[in-house]
This record gives C-alpha cells, structure tokens and sequence, in this order.
C-alpha cells in the first residue's frame, strides 16, 4: 500500500472545509479524480454508501464509496473499484482558519486491469492531484 498526503492552510473554520467536504455537488469541484455521482446527489454522512464512475487509464470504471467519518472537521472514506484507496481529510483550527490535511493510501486491485489502474492511480498522485484538490479545497472554502 502507498500513501500520499496534501496540506495547506485555509483561510475558513473547519466547519466551513467539512461542509464542502461532505456536499457531492462541491467534490465534484475538487476532488484529484474527475468522477460522476450514480443516482442522486446526497451529503456525505456516517454510513452513507455512493456509487461513482469515471475514467481510469482510458477505461469508464466504477467504484463503491463508503464514509466512515464526517464529522468534527474529519471526512473519512473508502473506494473500492479496479483499484482501493483510503481518503482522510481532516481540518483543525488554525489562527483564523484552518489547517487541512489530506491522505489517500492506494492499495492495488486485482487482475491484468487492476494493476495498470493501481498504477494510473499512483502516478496521478505522484504528479500532485493530491495537492491540487486541497488547493482547490483552499479557494473554496475561502470564497
């Protein structure tokens, strides 16, 4: 399993980062992976289940999204698909904002396709689309 991890300082109270956090029409905004939500949009509570799809190494692939956490400035959840990963944001209070830390582990999925898309998934985040989502987060937020 790798992890990659993001930070930044956001000029916006922890709340405010959470509840872009947990709004499927805002991820869309700033999530590292261009997706599309199956069925209707919804917050992402506790125990809420989605479905998404999208693009991976030029093939329409699906994943199951489970959160596990969103709540006190944490948003924690699953994706499993071609390829598994596990997403933690959370936002603490930081002078008049917050600091926000991002971390997704990628561990490889099965099968010829899963590897190529376990390394698709790798080299997206090691081109910094980790970063760029919680830049994107940033100037939401703030906004």
């Amino acid at each position: 399993m790798r992890t990659w991890t993001a930070q930044k300082l956001v000029d916006a109270a922890p709340e405010r980062v959470l509840a872009l956090l947990t709004d499927t029409d805002a991820v869309r905004e700033w999530s590292p992976f261009p997706f599309d939500l199956d069925g209707a949009g919804t917050r992402l509570d506790p125990g809420t289940r989605v479905r998404v799809s999208g693009s991976l190494a030029g093939r329409r692939v699906g994943f199951d999204v489970e959160v596990h956490e969103a709540t006190d400035g944490r948003l924690a959840l699953s994706a499993r698909g071609p390829v598994a990963m596990d997403v933690a944001y959370r936002a603490t209070a930081a002078g008049r904002g917050s600091e926000v830390c991002a971390s997704v582990s990628v561990r490889p999925g099965g099968g010829l396709f899963g590897r190529v898309a376990t390394e698709a998934t790798a080299a997206l985040l090691h081109a910094g689309a980790l970063g760029v989502a919680v830049d994107r987060i940033a100037r939401t937020a703030a906004a």
